[in-house]
């Protein structure tokens, strides 16, 4: 017999899982947003196309002749706000959901726009971690499985399109990066690319060394996204503002100083702990405005992904 939780019940469960999503970005833990006074701001990037933020990984959304092609879900509380300001921009049902990586600030709205009929996409790792639930490598904090109809329906391993009527979705994987399901996804038509959590701006990016990622993969991935888009290409972060190609190159350079920094410490014998204390990128500290938390988790990640 199944139970039916109160509404406290709920919004406690709620509060857990976003707790826990943003200890597996490797964010401070803090209260759970208040998603009442969260508002669902849409930049209209031209040709139909569309940058959503709200609370959690910004959600991009490409409008066909006969459907809406939607990447990334944010938080579940959001459903409705989210739903809201598509309808605000077309009355064509959400086709397609596609989905850039596993963590639930990304994919938390999955369930709710499985039901409403959108087929999810992803790539066949996030399939599988969703399932299962994960565990975050810092913390130990366990993320409990999806349910069913938030899994994807379709699984890519490299490659794949994504089309409708007049719109096509090019997404592509690039191993092992942020984590082993990474995915970004370029609408050519408007010339926008959304890059998941591989691109952030104006904040230090996870890295799930416990689930693929790398400093070295970060690196790699971010060179690709570069190679790949145009000088004029609309990038649409994980999180943070709409991006350039010129802000792409900046981000690159705090992982590659980054990377440096840490991997010296590390090579002559400093430990984790050790090197969080000598502050080593005082400079992005500054620059992002990031506490003291923040500051030593992504020392943390940097640390444990590069090899002895």
């Amino acid at each position: 017999m199944r139970e039916t939780l109160t509404s406290a019940a709920a919004a406690a469960i709620i509060g857990l899982w976003v707790t826990q999503a943003h200890a597996q970005q490797n964010q401070p833990l803090a209260p759970a947003p208040d998603f009442d006074k969260v508002v669902i701001k849409t930049t209209d990037l031209g040709n139909k196309t569309y940058m959503l933020e709200g609370e959690g990984g910004n959600i991009t959304v490409a409008v066909a002749n006969d459907g809406v092609i939607m990447v990334d879900s944010q938080f579940a509380p959001l459903h409705a706000k989210i739903k809201a300001a598509i309808t605000a921009i077309t009355s064509q049902p959400i086709r397609y959901l596609l989905i850039t990586h596993f963590h639930r600030d990304h994919t938390g709205g999955n369930e709710g726009f499985g039901k409403d009929g959108a087929t999810i996409v992803a790539h066949e790792s996030v399939k599988a971690h969703l399932a299962s639930g994960t565990r975050n490598g810092l913390t130990g904090n366990v993320v409990p499985p999806a349910a069913p109809i938030a899994l994807p329906k379709d699984t890519f391993k490299d490659t794949m399109t994504v089309r409708l009527q007049g719109r096509a979705a090019e997404i592509r994987h690039p191993a092992d990066v942020h984590t082993d399901g990474d995915a970004t996804i370029y609408f050519a038509d408007a010339n926008v690319l959304a890059t998941g959590d591989i691109v952030v701006f104006g904040r230090y990016p996870n890295i799930d060394f416990a689930y693929g990622g790398s400093i070295d993969g970060m690196i790699r991935g971010v060179d690709e996204v570069i190679a790949f888009a145009k000088d004029d290409t609309k990038i649409v972060p994980g999180h943070g503002p709409l991006g350039t190609k010129t802000m792409i190159r900046d981000y690159r350079q705090m992982l590659v100083d980054v990377r440096e920094r840490i991997g010296k410490l590390k090579a002559t014998g400093k430990s984790e702990d050790e090197v969080v204390a000598a502050k080593p990128n005082a400079d992005y500290d500054a620059k992002y405005r990031v506490d003291e938390r923040a500051i030593g988790n992504f020392i943390r990640v940097v640390y444990r992904s590069l090899k002895s």
